[in-house]
């Protein structure tokens, strides 16, 4: 069990309720908190304190959830051990792990670790080893989620919305003038996007064991929609490249990636009965940045 120190900064009741369930339904449970939110601290906790195939719990947000999937993915762990997880932070810092189908409850999360199903799910890799849980989104923009891709069948849910806080920048964008990107999109050998017209959006997830893109170029209505097994970005050259947002986690600038889909690579421990759909995140507060 890897508790993430900033779950312990932000709701430490929580963190105590879920070490507790887990310890005293497991009472071989090997206990770690991190001292610093950092990959390398959680790659040496997992070599020293995890025996092989041993399931890995995290008890944090969505960005300790990313961390620990990666680190796995490195090490060549990631189908090898269920993960668990126990949701802690801010609603709109689990996005991800809710979307997932993962309980935000820190009781029945910690139920659901110690006695939900380990699922397959597949994943999407990118060309420089890293992985994606869910969508990620070009530039920064909220990802769109197809009903019926989460495990066997069931749905996976929207984890980043047009809230009033995206509208918000969108709006404060437009009106600085901020251009939007000239991205070159290829899905297989099916172009989507050509680097000539700017693209307002671009969202890829794995869907059914393919990729599903999804772009929207500025100022037209029409969307295209495509699915593959490989998704191509290029930026303009020369350019300062294009940054993208996958499972709350900013990333570039890169000059290109590509992303293809894993399928059935990670196995994470969710309830026997999904749980109901819902889409609702709660607004930012008035005068919230």
């Amino acid at each position: 069990m890897v508790i993430d120190p900033i779950a312990r900064r932000t709701d430490g009741e929580s963190v105590r309720i879920a070490r507790d369930v887990l310890c005293a339904g497991s009472p071989d449970a090997r206990l770690c908190l991190l001292e610093q939110p950092r990959e390398q601290e959680l790659a040496r906790v997992l070599a020293h304190r995890a025996g092989a195939g041993r399931p890995v719990v995290v008890v944090g947000d969505d960005r300790a959830v990313a961390r620990a999937v990666r680190v796995l993915h490195r090490r060549g762990e990631l189908a090898g051990r269920a993960l668990g997880v126990v949701p802690v932070g801010p609603p709109r810092s689990v996005l991800v792990a809710r979307g997932l189908g993962v309980p935000c409850d820190a009781v029945r999360a910690s139920r659901t670790v110690l006695n939900g199903t380990a699922r397959s799910l597949d994943l999407l890799e990118d060309d420089s080893g890293g992985v994606v849980l869910d969508s990620l989104g070009i530039p920064s923009g909220p990802p769109e989620r197809p009903a019926g891709s989460g495990a066997a069948g069931e749905p996976r849910l929207l984890w980043w919305r047009r809230g009033e806080r995206a509208a918000r920048a969108g709006r404060a964008g437009r009106a600085a003038g901020v251009p939007h990107p000239l991205l070159r999109v290829e899905a297989d050998d099916a172009l989507l996007a050509d680097g000539v017209r700017p693209v307002e959006q671009v969202s890829v997830s794995a869907d059914a064991g393919l990729a599903r893109v999804v772009v929207r170029h500025q100022g037209e209505g029409a969307v295209v929609t495509a699915h593959a097994k490989e998704v191509r970005v290029s930026g303009p050259e020369p350019g300062p490249g294009f940054c993208y947002r996958a499972d709350a986690v900013e990333f570039g600038p890169a000059r290109s990636r590509v992303w293809h889909v894993r399928p059935d690579a990670l196995r994470l421990t969710l309830p026997a009965t999904p749980l109901p759909p819902t889409t609702t995140i709660p607004a930012p507060r008035s005068g919230t940045p």
